[in-house]
């Protein structure tokens, strides 16, 4: 769960609890108490008033969390957010939720008598109809709501004017560059401070309890009757600041009770910045019947906090308390006060519209179902492509391999017919030398005075002969034999005292070459 930053503004005293819940109970994580400047007081409705016109100016914002809303600088005060800053260092700001606190003279109180009605919203114009009628102060619905004090009234509660923890919570998101930081709820100081001493003490029914919060500044008195709240007194304006005599207290306090129809108290509960021996001893002596004691903070996990801190933990009486309250509505056991102002609404949405942009909300339906349409068609579109590329892929490589098995066989064909050209070739070339020498042996058996020493070729369709002859007239016969012969060359060159000639003829290898007759 995301930290609580629970932020309780009462004059120039603000009290600061961190704190989270798991399933052990709630945990502390800090406390912290600053003394704000006069300018804490900056109206916060003017400055949430401002970043809302600023953003309905324009028919649609779009504006990320971290954009900075339209605030002057003199409405920023640097002191107060730096010490609110330093009070949450080391804390994500960002990441955590802030539940300002309110007080009087922001929160007012009227008792209604008249008809209840389960439907809330018609309760509430009742309330409103009463408070108009009764004190003339028209209040909004999203400022009234209502708590039970007894079985004949209602206590209801209507905030006016600005909020100073609200307007100390925006100056935050400005100094940390974020349009807004995360307000669920705003709680009042007295009801949530009265529901936790309600919850953490057991009373007779007929008992009335006083409960006294001491601030610097100001001072609460809050009745109880039982376990219900009774009264709520006018806030005093004394505190340890400006308190010289506790006389005074008592003064006020048999006031009150004179006005809330109290005819006793039975037990007297101090919290705040003065729970001192001798405060506690002037109530005893001037209520002796009455149980006087300091409110106890028990089953909190305090071990983050300093030892100082830990032991005065009930100076922050009110904001801890109203963190025990929010828990309790979140689980569903209570159901206190809470306003959230439309403005304050209104700024926290992540999409500013104006009224005039509405009318632009079909459009932009229409146009993202449309633009979702074409995109998840064109998602299926390329996933099909990407299918049929697998299945080519897949084919090229099974066609690849075909290939590769068909080349080894592609050239032994291919060598083959080479083969077979030589071999036909050499069959032919084979058949003429066959007839040519056929023919010279047939004439050189005719002629036994003519013989061969030498074959070779010229050319490949030429052939050279050179022997010997024992007569000149044997060589042209042999010339004129053959019709393309040529007697290149004769010579005489006698052999063992025999006269004998020396030749050289050439002649062409002719399928169609045959003696002459």
């Amino acid at each position: 769960m995301k930290p609580i930053v629970c932020l309780y503004c009462e004059g120039s005293d603000a009290k600061i609890a961190v704190v989270t819940r798991d399933k052990n109970g709630i945990k502390i994580h800090r406390v912290s108490s600053l003394t704000m400047t006069k300018s804490a007081h900056i109206s916060a409705r003017q400055m949430d008033s401002e970043a809302i016109s600023n953003d309905l100016d324009t028919d649609i914002s779009f504006d990320s969390l971290d954009s900075t809303p339209s605030i002057s600088e003199q409405d920023v005060d640097n002191s107060n957010v730096s010490l609110l800053q330093s009070a949450l260092y080391g804390l994500n700001i960002n990441r955590m939720q802030y539940l300002p606190i309110i007080t009087e003279p922001v929160v007012n109180y009227h008792h209604y008598e008249g008809p209840r009605d389960d439907n809330r919203k018609k309760l509430y114009q009742n309330i409103i109809t009463d408070i108009q009628s009764v004190k003339g102060i028209t209040v909004h619905e999203d400022s009234v709501d209502v708590t039970e004090l007894n079985e004949k009234a209602m206590l209801s509660v209507f905030i006016e004017g600005s909020i100073p923890c609200v307007g100390l919570i925006n100056q935050l998101a400005v100094f940390n560059k974020r349009r807004y930081l995360k307000i669920p709820t705003i709680k009042v100081s007295e009801l949530s401070l009265a529901y936790y001493v309600s919850k953490t003490n057991k009373f007779f029914p007929e008992d009335n309890t006083l409960v006294i919060y001491i601030g610097k500044e100001y001072s609460k008195l809050i009745f109880l009757e039982g376990q219900k709240l009774k009264h709520i007194g006018a806030t005093l304006d004394i505190g340890t600041r400006n308190l010289h005599t506790y006389d005074v207290y008592f003064s006020k306090i048999l006031l009150e009770m004179e006005n809330g129809g109290i005819p006793k108290l039975d037990n007297i509960i101090l919290c705040g910045e003065d729970r001192s021996e001798n405060l506690i001893l002037s109530f005893f002596g001037t209520f002796p019947e009455a149980n006087v004691s300091e409110l106890k903070f028990e089953d909190f996990d305090t071990s983050m906090l300093t030892e100082d801190d830990a032991r005065n933990i009930a100076l922050y009486a009110v904001p801890i308390s109203v963190a025990v309250e929010y828990f309790d509505e979140l689980d569903k056991k209570y159901i206190g006060v809470n306003f959230l102002p439309k403005y304050i609404q209104e700024h926290q949405k992540f999409l500013q519209f104006g009224w005039h942009s509405y009318a632009l909300l079909p459009i932009l339906f229409g146009l993202t179902f449309f633009l979702t349409y074409q995109i998840l068609s064109r998602y299926r579109e390329i996933n099909d492509l990407d299918t049929e590329i697998n299945r080519l892929t897949l084919q090229q490589q099974q066609n690849q391999a075909l290939v590769e098995q068909i080349t080894p066989l592609d050239n032994r064909i291919n060598s083959f017919d080479a083969t077979q050209v030589i071999l036909d070739s050499a069959t032919v070339g084979s058949g003429l030398w066959n007839k040519m020498l056929t023919n010279v042996s047939d004439f050189v058996e005719r002629r036994r005075n003519f013989w061969l020493i030498k074959l070779e070729t010229v050319e490949s369709d030429e052939v050279k002969i050179v022997g010997y002859s024992l007569s000149r007239s044997v060589l042209t016969e042999f010339a004129q034999y053959n019709k393309s012969a040529l007697l290149k060359y004769i010579n005489y060159e006698p052999l063992r005292e025999k006269s004998a000639f020396t030749y050289t003829m050439n002649f062409k290898l002719l399928e169609d070459s045959t003696q002459i007759r």
